[in-house]
């Protein structure tokens, strides 16, 4: 690839994952609440009102979701107790979704489930994916990310332990 092209895709890819311009729709405001059933368990976003949740919307066939994975894991193990991550995978096949979360040590450590339908990740207009969402201990919307973030950089790790 010649330089020039790949200056511009990584400037491309760099302005995909940052948020610019108008603040996101829901930074700010109360995040909507939803209740998400898969064949497993039922998960709520009410039932972590108090904590600081990192919500995360993400898919085993997106390669930036994959990529993004283990440093969601690796923070949730670092910050346990103080933040929770919870994972909606938008995924239509079970058995992609639960051959993923088994063989890549999502389960016990992540709070996960499957959003069959998209009907969460709609309710928060997702188009990009992964995209997540940091929403505070009173329930308010803090950041929004596109695209794949390494959580345990510093500055992410020093940002969520301040909320």
């Amino acid at each position: 690839m010649k330089p020039y092209r790949l200056i511009c895709l990584c400037a491309i890819l760099w302005l995909v994952s940052c948020d610019r311009g108008d603040k996101p729709l829901w930074v700010g405001k109360t995040a909507p609440g939803f209740t998400v059933h898969d064949e497993d368990h039922k998960v709520s976003l009410a039932d972590y009102r108090g904590k600081v949740v990192v919500l995360n919307f993400w898919g085993t066939w997106c390669p930036p979701c994959v990529q993004e994975m283990p440093s969601l894991v690796a923070m949730q193990k670092q910050l346990q107790g103080q933040v929770t991550v919870l994972a909606v995978s938008i995924d239509h096949d079970p058995k992609a979704y639960h051959k993923f979360i088994t063989e890549r040590g999502i389960v016990p450590t992540l709070v996960t489930v499957r959003d069959n339908d998209q009907a969460s990740s709609t309710l928060y207009g997702t188009f990009g994916w992964p995209e997540t969402y940091v929403i505070d201990r009173g329930g308010v919307v803090r950041r929004k990310f596109i695209g794949a973030v390494d959580w345990t950089s510093p500055e992410i790790i020093e940002y969520l332990t301040k909320l």
